[in-house]
């Protein structure tokens, strides 16, 4: 791949076209994982495509991947669906660009430091023990609500040293208000429908208003006390920027990444724990393997014990293939580049999907089975490196990737001890893809006590 400026005319690749004016937009804003999977099948791994004149490149192999996330990142901004993230997220790390970005991540990296995540996973045991001590034989519930509920009570005690987990029904309310209305910000003529009394935008400014009251309202009382609790909130309100200008972070620079942490740790861990439990109640055979690993252990299991638990670990990366909470990502080229015998223009927005390269039979064989074995050392070998990225890569790759992986280790182990979950034989199945993939009629299970 070439980042050059490139002369004349621009040749593209094949791909689709749609039947009538606005069709191709209205195919992938439906349906996007439908659409990427017909357009990889019908034309490759390069795909082309236009919406609304915007130059469109849908990209479908590790080393096309790597080129765009590594070899040449700096010709890639953020792509549009984060582009208009900032809506909601403001200036975080998922979103913002440029020197602020890198600051921003020097800022908030120690947080996620090995020794600190030591720190945080005696919290995530704790919480989870919580809930696990709540459930009750026989009892059918949501599970993907109670993987939320988890997820937001240990991302706000290990990050923020706040206790939401009463508010956690609100919250989630808020969080939904948001992701359900998120589609309609990537409509054309967003900056002027935003500002309209339509049900979907009033919706959305309802939940991110509710959502900014918590994390204003955590912030405040941080100020207020003055404490250094030696969480990320007291490294993002402490943090002075020695390799810049030497400032901190105003209210709302604290708010954007505290907001962006609240996604990226508590919804995305949440997806993935809930297709996890739904991928173990499909396959006892894996169930009972990592049982007998959690059993081996005789105590609820700690950040050290997570050596042992490398068949608990293995499902996890299996759930996140088949169901990776960032199901596509996007970029937009500042400069024209080429891709092969192709060449595209500045701003064409470049796609690579998660979801497909996980779901690759070049690199998976049956790829649709839950095999938790495809994670031993030997298979990741073989494999090329970008055939699995579900924390992204390159400078933009998740800071709270190791946090995840520790978390999403250490819930599972921690239920399992007890209980084991049953799929509901009313629940339906589907993905709903949004800024995340979330199950789309939710995950009812029954608990039973082991």
């Amino acid at each position: 791949m070439g980042d050059d400026h490139l002369r004349g005319s621009v040749t593209l690749p094949p791909g689709p076209r749609g039947r009538y004016p606005g069709d191709v937009f209205l195919q992938l804003r439906r349906a996007p994982l439908a659409f990427l999977k017909r357009a990889a099948s019908a034309h490759g791994d390069i795909v082309g495509f236009r919406i609304a004149g915007q130059q469109m490149l849908f990209l479908n192999h590790p080393d096309l991947i790597r080129d765009v996330l590594v070899t040449n990142q700096k010709n890639f901004a953020k792509g549009q669906a984060l582009e208009r993230a900032r809506l909601f997220l403001g200036d975080g790390l998922l979103t913002s660009e440029g020197d602020f970005h890198l600051r921003q991540r020097r800022l908030a990296q120690p947080a996620f430091h090995r020794d600190r995540i030591v720190s945080y996973a005696a919290s995530m045991v704790e919480y989870t023990h919580r809930m696990r001590d709540r459930w009750r034989d026989g009892a059918e519930f949501d599970v993907h609500e109670a993987m939320m509920a988890l997820t937001l009570g240990i991302v706000g005690k290990t990050l923020f040293d706040a206790d939401v987990e009463e508010e956690s029904g609100e919250i989630g309310a808020a969080l939904d208000d948001v992701l359900q209305s998120f589609a309609y910000t990537m409509m054309p003529g967003i900056n002027i429908l935003r500002h309209l009394p339509i049900p979907a935008m009033m919706r959305f400014k309802r939940g991110a208003k509710r959502l900014d009251e918590t994390v204003y309202r955590i912030i405040a009382d941080r100020r207020r006390s003055g404490a250094d609790r030696g969480d990320l909130l007291s490294m993002l309100l402490a943090a002075q920027d020695a390799e810049g200008d030497g400032s901190g972070m105003t209210d709302r620079q604290v708010r954007d990444e505290a907001m962006t942490i609240f996604l990226a740790g508590h919804e995305t861990t949440a997806n993935a724990l809930t297709w996890a439990w739904y991928l173990l109640s499909k396959n006892r055979e894996a169930e009972a393997r990592m049982h007998a690993e959690v059993d081996a252990l005789h105590h609820d299991p700690t950040f050290a014990d997570l050596p042992q638990l490398e068949y608990t670990r293995r499902i996890v990366a299996e759930s996140m293939r088949l169901f990776p909470p960032a199901y596509a990502l996007g970029r937009r080229a500042k400069e024209p580049f080429s891709v092969g015998e192709y060449e595209f223009p500045a701003r064409t927005i470049v796609l690579v999907s998660q979801y497909l390269q996980h779901r690759d039979a070049r690199w998976f064989a049956e790829p649709e089975t839950f095999d938790p074995d495809r994670w031993s050392p030997e298979a990741v070998a073989a494999r090329p490196k970008f055939s699995y990225f579900p924390f992204g890569a390159g400078t933009r790759i998740c800071i709270g990737e190791q946090f995840a992986w520790t978390e999403a280790t250490l819930v599972i182990a921690t239920l399992a001890r007890r209980w084991r979950l049953w799929l509901s034989p009313k629940q339906r199945i589907a993905v709903q893809p949004r800024i995340t993939l979330r199950p789309r009629y939710g995950m009812r299970m029954v608990a039973t006590e082991r």
